[in-house]
């Protein structure tokens, strides 16, 4: 284990802050490069850090993609792909620089537990009850709402925006197993469609969902999976001023766990910015 250059110190404490997230995500909110942060992080994993990179897909879109490559039989010379290699070729695997050996006061510490609050009294709408849509515009500066609610806050640079939770479908197994993905005994999927629109001049240059968690009952924070459907899509980072986004996510949890509100923070932890729209019995 060797200590790290600066670069791989900042995308440590991300990885440290956020405990779970997507290659992409993580890039992003440090502005590099998806490849060389992926490049980064499988050296880093590689050098004995409790660091482990993974890839996750949609095996149905995997599939048809593979189905349809079958074309390339007939193609006179490389792939598409190989040609696209050539013209943008990745940057070659990070070499850390040799140095002493990494502090043990220095270490990685593992991500804390967020905990949020006592727990809320409101219930928690099922599948077996219709979903509820329309919606309200919140007054100004004010955090919590029900579903249907557009609330206003800001961003960590300064961005501008309102938040609207148009709708929670719970349970969606239906969803989640229609997209290839396989429940385990005891769970099921949840999925939370919102909205993001830019009412500022200022872009907002996030994940809109990146901090998008189901309260539990018990006060516990549920935290989405690194997953997406194809029938609802999810966020893609990034909102410019004046634009609308909308996106889905999609949460897997134990079968008898009662979610009570739904909130949106910049951050890990809340803060006075945060959103909370909280469902009723």
């Amino acid at each position: 284990m060797v200590s790290p250059d600066p670069v791989d110190a900042r995308l440590l404490a991300m990885i440290a802050e956020m405990g779970r997230a997507a290659v992409h995500e993580v890039a992003a909110r440090l502005g590099m490069d998806p490849r060389e942060a992926a490049s980064r992080l499988i050296t880093l994993s590689g050098s004995g850090l409790p660091l482990l990179v993974g890839v996750e897909c949609d095996p149905n879109g995997i599939r048809k993609a593979l189905a349809n490559s079958m074309a390339w039989g007939n193609y006179n010379g490389p792939p598409p792909i190989a040609q696209q290699q050539q013209q943008r070729p990745y940057p070659p695997p990070y070499q850390a620089p040799p140095s002493v050996p990494f502090p043990a006061q220095q270490q990685p510490a593992p991500p804390p537990q967020q905990t949020w609050g006592p727990p809320q009294t409101a219930g928690w709408v099922r599948g077996d009850q219709q979903p509820m849509f329309g919606g309200s515009k919140g007054a100004v500066g004010q955090r919590t709402g029900k579903i249907g609610t557009s609330l206003e806050t800001e961003g960590l640079e300064g961005a501008h925006f309102s938040i609207q939770l148009i709708e929670v479908v719970d349970p969606a197994d239906f969803l989640f197993t229609a997209a290839g993905y396989k429940l385990a005994d005891g769970e099921r999927a949840v999925v939370v469609h919102t909205e993001l629109t830019n009412t500022g001049s200022i872009p907002f240059n996030s994940l809109p969902d990146m901090y998008l968690v189901l309260m539990a009952r018990t006060g516990e924070p549920v935290t989405k999976a690194p997953v997406s459907l194809s029938s609802r899509p999810p966020h893609k980072i990034g909102v410019q001023p004046g634009e609308t986004a909308g996106g889905h996510t999609v949460y897997v949890l134990p079968e008898d766990t009662s979610i009570t509100a739904v909130r949106w923070s910049a951050r890990p932890e809340i803060d006075l910015n945060t959103l909370v729209w909280t469902i009723d019995d």
